[in-house]
């Protein structure tokens, strides 16, 4: 049996994990890979901070594995964007195989990777939703779909804020205080309550289902921070459940990309994903809607995604990177984000006057946007808060709209905004 010789650049909780997990399932994995995958040499920043149970030799220069002959795939697990580019680069040039779990890097840099590999393979299951094997789903499983639309929660930390809000009437500030305690979010967790983590993968995906080359500052981005109870009682109120969700749809010759808050329904399946994890919803226009579930952060099961592309390289079966070897489909563009059509949830906090609904309501039908549903709170200290729902519009009409609310003086603080997905 052949051996394939490794090096892993970052040997962190994901790398300290693979080589464990290469280590304890050895037997089981060169049955599969029909190979021996050995990690020869490892590379980290602080050399004063490596797991005691990691036996590989460890350096901190990365060209210990780069100019490796020996060296038959190169593993990135460092983070960032630049330095991991040119690794990958450098890996490639000297056509070795090449694994990443690096969303960011990928968001920017995923099609000029697949030129410059040609025929040298690239794996990166564990970039997107950590153990679930979604990339392989998209790539190769329903490879003979066209896709209508992938409806993803891919952000854990987000995802165990607004689970944690719904279900014990807890502000943000304290299920934010409470994931950093428990590990679920990192000492500044701007990247993911933001909702960027979530877009970098949701560009990875859109590449494989539509072969669009979209950049972060192409498509809609919001995060979650504004969100409070009053926002969480509408939803209930209504049947919703609140998911910041990374959304690629299919209409016509143009694809929507967006990640935001939004409200779904509680029946549907992706509602129901709940706590750390992660879950994707993908529409096929053969197989209908597949639902993928799991956890989607962590060494071992993001080591587990790493793993299944070393079997995969090993077993010389491996498909082009994105999935396919001459575009797609001709013609398709990303959606204008001004053009996104939606239902809205609007809060407001208003005066609690006279005329002060005749005012909004005015505003709102001068852009062509009709209240479905109106709730108001009970006043506090003079001031009411407007629940409000509207009928189909979109996002060019709604932004001036809320524009327009800001400037009267009968409105307390800028209006807050959650899109209805249906």
């Amino acid at each position: 049996m052949k051996n394939i010789n490794i090096g892993i650049i970052g040997v962190g909780v994901v790398g300290s994990a693979t080589v464990l997990l290469l280590e304890q399932n050895k037997d089981i994995i060169s049955a599969r890979a029909g190979a021996n995958l050995i990690v020869k040499k490892g590379v980290v920043r602080d050399m004063s901070k490596t797991d005691k149970n990691i036996k590989i030799p460890l350096s901190n220069d990365i060209n210990d594995i780069l100019e490796d002959d020996d060296i038959d795939v190169v593993v990135e697990l460092m983070g960032g964007v630049d330095v991991a580019f040119e690794v990958a680069k450098k890996a490639l040039s000297k056509k070795k195989a090449f694994v990443t779990a690096n969303k960011a890097m990928l968001a920017y840099h995923r099609y000029d990777l697949q030129k410059i590999a040609l025929d040298t393979p690239i794996g990166f299951e564990a970039s997107v939703a950590g153990g679930i094997p979604i990339i392989k789903a998209l790539r190769d499983g329903l490879s003979a779909n066209h896709i209508t639309s992938i409806r993803g929660i891919l952000n854990g930390t987000c995802n165990y804020i607004l689970t944690k809000m719904t279900n014990q009437d807890i502000s943000f500030n304290e299920c934010l205080k409470e994931a950093k305690e428990l590990g679920y979010a990192e000492s500044n967790p701007e990247l993911d309550i933001n909702g960027m983590d979530s877009a970098h993968k949701l560009l990875i995906l859109a590449s494989i289902a539509y072969g669009v080359n979209a950049m972060p500052q192409d498509i809609l981005i919001e995060g979650i921070s504004d969100i409070n109870q009053d926002d969480i009682f509408f939803a209930n109120e209504f049947g919703y459940t609140i998911k910041l969700l990374a959304i690629a749809k299919k209409i016509g010759n143009e694809v929507e990309l967006r990640v935001h808050l939004a409200m779904i329904n509680k029946d549907e399946m992706i509602s129901k994903i709940s706590g750390v994890m992660n879950g994707v919803s993908v529409i096929g226009d053969k197989v209908g809607e597949t639902m993928y579930y799991g956890a989607g952060a962590g060494g071992n099961a993001t080591a587990s995604s790493v793993v299944s592309d070393l079997i995969e390289i090993a077993r010389d079966s491996y498909s082009p990177m994105l999935g396919f070897k001459q575009p797609l489909e001709s013609g398709l563009k990303i959606k204008p984000i001004s053009k996104i059509e939606s239902r809205y949830y609007i809060r407001i906090n208003v005066l609690d006057k006279a005329g002060v609904l005749s005012k909004i309501t005015s505003i709102l039908g001068d852009n062509g946007i009709s209240i479905k549903i109106l709730l108001q709170k009970t006043s506090n200290n003079g001031i009411a808060t407007l629940l409000l729902s509207t009928h189909k519009s979109n996002e060019l009409s709604i932004q001036k709209a809320i524009s327009n609310l800001c400037k009267l003086d009968i409105i307390h603080d800028k209006p807050y905004m959650i899109r209805i997905e249906e």
